[in-house]
């Protein structure tokens, strides 16, 4: 098992035997492997007893010390009740949005909380519109029924929030804000609301989880990011909103596609193509899923079939009027270089991937997209023994690391740096070894 299967199976004990929601990641079972924290709480223990087998918490290394009682600070408490994954009801159990977006740091929670609302009117400030701050105010717990202009506000600081992460250097800094307005959707959620209404706010709070998802994705939380958008789905499904929900299960697959598990991504890429068709055809929602398939198709050295899904891909320049909404879907054509490089890279065609690699490079590019573009440069020079271009581009890509803090660079620089071995005996590539992984530890 790797240490994502062992977290997930961990949960599913902990919510099956016990009623316990948590959120373990492969992350916080490296910190129990590396002894960083040595003993969790007993459900915890238990759980990890039974899925690993052992018969005492010894058998698994952990003991209690005297300096340092470690308290297990990822597991979030929920109250028993149905679970949401899969449900027909997304009104119904569902966890707020604290257990959603919150990755460890519980002491922090109250603190973020009490920030959460001038974080969000900073983050509201200057960027178009207003909103009435009175009416989403008045409607936090979820006591009273909600009207068409509350969620109106509801949509539009969704909006808000999607353009603060999406110009905000380090995209964790915006996961306090959508913290607190998911705390306030799901409390309306359990509130008695008509069936308009709460398809309504099963629409927004799907748009607003894969936000979260986003943000969970950025820092590397896979696991936490998959929960994201399986709830996404499910509240897109309840809603009828197909673009919504094809997009939900195209940023799931995505995943696989980070993770090489290639296989599993194409056929949950065929569905979301095929749920688009129910919905906007005027919005690029099947294109997208083109775009992501043809990576997938790429990591399975499949050239015909990758060129064919870009080519589908493209007919999203043949698309008219706002075929994105800036929010949940972005896709508009303009990463099509940058992601058919990707893709010809991973073919090991660096003849196909490096003039679309340096075209996009030109255009003008977010610091995370950069830093991908730079790092898959890096790579086509492993693959044609340029030493030289490994790096001037793999010590750019560094440079990115250290100013975003974004896993999704640091995800593209580790992967650079499996690859360096064959050229570590010259001196410039041993140091840029040698400066991946002082980043590597530092963020760990």
């Amino acid at each position: 098992m790797s240490r994502q299967e062992v977290a997930e199976a961990v949960n599913n004990y902990l919510w099956v035997t016990h009623g316990i929601r948590t959120s373990l990641n492969g992350n916080h079972v490296g910190k129990l492997e590396r002894g960083q924290y040595r003993w969790p709480q007993a459900a915890t223990r238990e759980a990890f007893r039974v899925v690993l087998k052992a018969a005492r918490d010894a058998d698994l290394g952990f003991y209690i010390t005297r300096r340092e009682r470690h308290v297990d600070s990822f597991a979030n408490w929920a109250p028993p009740g149905p679970a949401v994954v899969g449900g027909e009801n997304c009104g119904e159990g569902s966890p707020v949005g604290a257990e959603i977006t919150d990755t460890g740091d519980m002491n922090r929670r109250e603190l973020l909380r009490l920030l959460s609302l001038t974080g969000t009117l900073l983050a509201a400030s200057g960027s178009g519109g207003q909103l009435d701050w009175a009416r989403i105010e008045s409607s936090r717990d979820g006591s009273k029924r909600l009207s068409s202009a509350t969620l109106r506000e509801y949509e539009g600081l969704n909006a808000h929030l999607w353009a603060a992460f999406g110009a905000a250097g380090s995209k964790t800094a915006v996961a306090p804000l959508v913290n607190s307005q998911l705390t306030t959707l799901t409390a309306n959620l359990r509130g008695a609301q008509t069936s308009a209404i709460h398809r309504q706010l099963c629409e927004i709070t799907a748009n607003l989880l894969q936000l979260a998802g986003e943000i969970a994705f950025d820092k590397s939380d896979y696991g936490e990011a998959s929960h994201c958008y399986t709830l996404a789905g499910t509240a897109a499904r309840e809603a009828g909103a197909y673009d919504l929900w094809a997009c939900a299960m195209i940023r799931h697959a995505f995943i696989s596609v980070y993770e090489r598990a290639f296989r599993q991504a194409v056929p949950m890429l065929e569905a979301a193509a095929g749920l688009a068709v129910n919905g906007d055809s005027g919005l690029s929602t099947r294109q997208w899923a083109h775009a992501v398939r043809a990576q997938a198709l790429a990591g399975l050295g499949d050239l015909g079939d990758c060129r064919r899904a870009l080519d589908q891909a493209k007919e999203v320049e043949a698309l008219s009027g706002r075929v994105q909404n800036g929010g949940w879907l972005r896709f508009d054509g303009s990463r099509l270089a940058e992601e058919s490089g990707a893709c010809y890279v991973e073919l090991g065609r660096p003849d196909l991937a490096e003039p679309v690699l340096s075209a996009a490079l030109s255009q003008e590019l977010s610091v995370r997209r950069r830093g991908t573009v730079l790092a898959d440069l890096a790579l086509v020079g492993i693959q044609r023994g340029d030493v030289h271009q490994v790096v001037l581009y793999g010590g750019a890509v560094l440079d990115v690391a250290r100013q975003s803090r974004s896993g999704v660079v640091g995800a593209k620089l580790n992967r650079l740096q499996r690859h360096l071995r064959p050229f570590l005996q010259d001196s410039h590539v041993q140091h840029l070894d040698r400066q991946i992984s002082v980043l590597t530890r530092a963020s760990n």
